[in-house]
């Protein structure tokens, strides 16, 4: 299996709050591995340090390693806004820009790195909208506000977003929390279908989700990565003890 992430001992902090531990963990190419576990384990902060979003918080620190095809993400050379392009992430809220037009906040990243060569931002819009199946429901109305759509729509927009720029790893921060059910449900179609071109890391608090969804899983509690391994043998024959009582409901 063909690692296109690699974490490798990596702690980060916020303050003097140490919130990863000392994680070792691999992403497999066009695989979706979900991250799951109780609120406050350190899910959201370690899939932020994959491409670097959690630097925008002041008082943030780090140590280890995250290699990207065998690259440390975090050597001195390396430019943050490059690795965001390759790694991109799609939130737990949908944040479509508000004040800009659907087709804009999916061309918006294009004005920062620049279109693909030979193509225009209307065929990269209409592209990443086909994508994530959003195209029938708004290419009459691609000049309306990205915040005009309902919750599901807005979200795919995001995911549209994303693709745009053309990334090769899609971090997901629990982005379906926010929907209901056929939303939810649209979400993780489309999930399995990006992993024919993505490699996809997902943070879920629906253990249920990552059961539908995730080739992988990975358990963190406290901060520490407690088991990794395939969906299947986490949710019906875990190794650690802990996971288990996490998945039959004895905690969290």
């Amino acid at each position: 299996m063909d690692t296109r992430l690699m974490a490798e001992d990596f702690s980060a902090w916020y303050g003097q709050n140490q919130v990863v531990k000392n994680v070792t963990l691999p992403v497999f190419a066009n695989q979706i591995t979900a991250i799951i576990g109780p609120s406050g384990c350190g899910k959201s902060t370690f899939i932020r340090c994959l491409n670097r979003m959690h630097e925008v918080i002041p008082g943030t620190r780090t140590r280890g390693r995250v290699l990207l095809d065998g690259e440390n993400i975090y050597a001195n050379r390396v430019d943050p806004v490059e690795i965001r392009r390759r790694v991109g992430m799609v939130f737990q809220k949908p944040n479509p820009f508000p004040t800009m037009s659907i087709f804009d906040n999916v061309a918006a990243g294009l004005r920062l790195h620049g279109l693909p060569p030979g193509t225009t931002a209307e065929e990269v819009v209409k592209r990443c909208l086909k994508m994530v199946g959003l195209w029938n429901e708004v290419k009459d109305r691609l000049r309306d506000s990205g915040v005009s759509l309902s919750g599901g729509q807005q979200q795919r927009l995001c995911i549209a977003r994303a693709l745009a720029v053309e990334p090769e790893i899609l971090l997901m921060d629990e982005p379906c929390s926010a929907l209901d059910p056929v939303s939810t449900m649209k979400i993780e179609e489309l999930i399995k279908e990006l992993k024919e071109r993505y490699t996809i890391v997902i943070v879920t608090h629906s253990m249920h989700q990552a059961a539908r969804v995730a080739d992988y899983t990975a358990f963190f509690l406290n901060g520490q990565l407690i088991e990794f391994g395939p969906t299947s043998a986490i949710f019906t024959n875990p190794r650690d003890q802990r996971t288990e009582d996490y998945i039959t409901g004895r905690f969290g």
